[in-house]
């Protein structure tokens, strides 16, 4: 057994600190005036603190003799140098290296004193306003309460990181609000999941088999379920999957499972509805999310339209535009959004859905009528800018947040002013967006949904575009027909081959070459060709990387966007001195990011693609620029973003890029499927690369078989359907 020593010193520097795990590098100056490297996981702690340290000493073959950390306790500083670098470590929000000096010299040995109980005083000091005043005085204050928290959470396995939002959520509540029910981070907390969340509960005492701990699984595992699309889960497969997740026993505790149920029903937190002698389960949430959008999409069918369209008249003005070529599909779908008041377009690349939207917007504004067209993502509405030459917009920005009651400003009570809502990319909506959209629509205006049936169904829940169409309510125009100048497009004629089930060429007759694939084995061996087509192919076709991204079916693994991304910032931003680190991702100047929450404080979105404009490394701050909007992120928000100079091709849909690289293995298998494919080529302007097995590229294309996401919509909407 190693013996334990114990050595007091004062922090000198951080040489190396992970502000996600608390894992740090730090020179100690012992009383001797000994510089001594200690390393292990700290939190709160900060240059010029005296610390008293436990632990033993090891040797580093490559950094020498080093004091390994098992435990120990901080006291604040109490000298004058000890106090001007504790004050200058940016522990204090408003106070740098130079207020520091001028703050200790002000009031000497006395400085956290005057801080704490007296921070008016600060004014004192040359340079220090009202307003600085203040902000020390809070940041002081945030200080005490996260130190706080960070003890009680420390022997709890919860981050720095975390500890600083929890605060932020809860206050000076935390640990009694933590200590009542800890499960509500789940949910509270972005990025803090069950497991987490279940070990502090443990730590509090929480049973295993407490029934407080199976409601809590039963709700995670409803809430988990979306994440592949399902708003609902059948009654056994939901018992089994909570019993799997808390490893409990099914035989031993059936009883804490049923009384479970039985009471989140009575709290009426779930919804139980029997479908053809199946019982199916969801949260009262997602029930009224999906009832209310079906009743409002049936009270929007049965109102009356704003005006009585004179059809024949319509017709006759769109035969007049002969510089606009319209085919009957598309007429036919121009004359729908007149005849319903609910209308869907689909159709695949080529097939004239932009000529379509422009034809349809020429003869609202000849009749005056007032319309607005949105998409779901920020680069699909530019799209749709660019394509129509008239604005766009998000449907979230269309619908306005409002950031203190984190809902949209316009609803039901407050309906959009229009006649027309045409909404491009309507594959992308969910549930919940199109429950959002449908309730701000006013009764007697009309909706288009434009879309793409045959890309992947949206990220959120349910299957909105596809159910509509299903449930046979609503007026629906399939375009099919390939316009010659598409068809000399080796992209869109290929995406074609790969939705009837053939494999992709790159040998057509009459198409341009703009199309490739590549064979390779080894996913290993990516970067090679990926930094040969940005250093020698996209040159010759005049295409910036700016304008290029890599799309992989998955995260993980030598081709998924997790090293794909480490890798294209090495080729594509190699050196910036400003930069920060967080959670293992280095963010540097310039770098290509991507919003993976939605933030309605920033008004920005989920999908939202950024450049990083400024890095203050000292305040640990980012400047973001969207398409949109520019954001400022501190430090703890930087888990909301990740590098996008890869992207999964589920994040891509809405998107178009001038080139587009595809990795395509069979380590990919269990996602690789049709619609994968088909979606990922499509996003394909000028250019697109497929590098990868011939095997892997055949797997996806045969593969036609998509999960059937547990929804309701569709009875709703054809059947009267009883809940319990």
């Amino acid at each position: 057994m190693i013996n334990e020593e114990e050595i007091f010193g004062i922090v000198e520097r951080f040489v190396f600190q992970n502000e996600e795990t608390g894992f740090s590098v730090l020179l100690l100056k012992t009383k001797e005036k000994l510089l001594v490297t200690v390393t292990g996981s700290f939190v709160n702690i900060h240059e010029g603190q005296e610390i008293y340290l436990k632990g033993s000493w090891a040797y580093n073959p490559k950094f020498g003799k080093q004091f390994q950390v098992t435990s120990y306790y901080s006291q604040l500083p109490n000298n004058i140098s000890g106090l001007k670098k504790y004050l200058g470590s940016g522990l204090i929000k408003g106070i740098g290296k130079v207020y520091a000096e001028k703050i200790v010299d002000h009031f000497g040995k006395n400085t956290l004193i005057i801080i704490d109980t007296q921070p008016h005083r600060l004014a004192e000091v040359e340079g220090i306003g009202q307003k600085r005043v203040e902000q020390i005085a809070q940041s002081w204050a945030d200080q005490k309460y996260i130190a706080e928290i960070m003890i009680f959470l420390q022997d709890k396995g919860v981050t720095a990181t975390y500890a600083t939002k929890i605060y932020k959520k809860y206050k000076e509540n935390s640990i009694a609000l933590l200590t009542e029910d800890p499960y509500r981070l789940i949910y509270d907390i972005w990025g803090i999941g069950f497991k987490t969340a279940d070990m502090i509960a443990q730590k509090l005492g929480f049973e295993l088999a407490s029934v407080k701990r199976v409601k809590a699984g039963i709700l995670f595992q409803l809430h988990e379920a979306t994440k592949q699309g399902h708003l609902y889960q059948e009654l056994s497969n939901l018992k089994n999957s909570v019993f799997h997740l808390l490893e409990l026993s099914a035989d031993m505790h059936a009883p804490q499972m049923k009384f479970a149920l039985h009471q989140l029903h009575d709290e009426q937190k779930i919804k139980l509805i029997t479908y053809h002698d199946e019982h199916f389960i969801t949260t009262s949430q997602f029930y009224f999310a999906e009832k209310n959008l079906a009743n409002k999409l049936q009270a929007l069918l049965e109102y009356p339209t704003s005006r009585d369209f004179d059809i024949k008249k319509l017709y006759d003005m769109l035969q007049e535009h002969q510089h606009i070529q319209l085919n009957d599909q598309q007429q036919q779908g121009i004359m729908a959004a007149f005849q319903s008041k609910i209308s869907i377009i689909t159709g695949g690349p080529g097939t004239g859905k932009t000529t379509l939207i422009k034809a349809l917007l020429s003869l609202l504004e000849r009749e005056k009528l007032n319309y607005k067209l949105a998409a779901p993502t920020g680069r699909a509405a530019k799209r749709m800018m660019e394509g129509t030459g008239r604005q766009a917009t998000t449907v979230h920005r269309l619908l306005e947040v409002d950031p203190v009651t984190m809902q949209f400003t316009y609803n039901d009570h407050n309906a959009l002013t229009l006649d027309f809502l045409i909404i491009d990319e309507a594959s992308m909506i969910d549930t919940f967006l199109a429950l959002a959209i449908i309730k701000e629509m006013p009764l007697p205006a009309h909706i288009v949904f434009i879309g793409d049936i045959h890309q992947l169904p949206s990220v959120g829940p349910g299957n909105f575009l596809h159910d509509l169409i299903k449930s046979g309510k609503i007026a629906t125009t399939m375009l099919a027909h390939i316009f010659r100048q598409a068809q000399n497009s080796m992209i869109i004629t290929n995406a074609h081959l790969i939705n009837q089930g053939k494999m992709p060429s790159t040998d057509l007759p009459d198409c341009k070459k703009d199309f490739y694939f590549i064979k390779e084995e080894s996913p290993e061996n990516i970067m090679n060709y990926i930094t040969a087509i940005f250093k020698e192919k996209l040159p010759t076709y005049n295409i910036s990387p700016a304008q290029t991204i890599v799309l992989s079916p998955m995260n993980k693994g030598a081709a998924g966007t997790q090293q794909l991304n480490h890798d294209l910032q090495k080729l594509l931003n190699p050196t910036q001195q400003h930069f920060l680190v967080h959670a293992g991702t280095t963010f540097k100047l310039h770098d290509r990011v991507m919003q993976i929450k939605n933030n309605y404080d920033k008004k920005v979105f989920n999908g939202d693609i950024g450049t990083i404009q400024t890095i203050d490394t000292q305040e640990k701050i980012m400047t973001i620029l969207f398409d949109y909007t520019t954001a400022i992120y501190t430090f703890e928000e930087l888990n909301e973003l990740t590098l996008a100079y890869a992207l999964t091709i589920h994040k891509s849909q809405g998107s178009e890029y001038d080139a587009v690289i595809i990795p395509v293995f069979m380590q990919h298998f269990t996602l690789l499927q049709r619609n994968l494919l088909y979606t990922a080529i499509t996003r394909a302007k000028k250019l697109c690369f497929f590098i990868g097995q011939t095997k892997a590229i055949a797997m996806a294309v045969k593969n036609n078989k998509t999960t059937e996401r547990l929804s309701f919509l569709v009875p709703f909407l054809t059947e009267n359907i009883v809940c319990r």
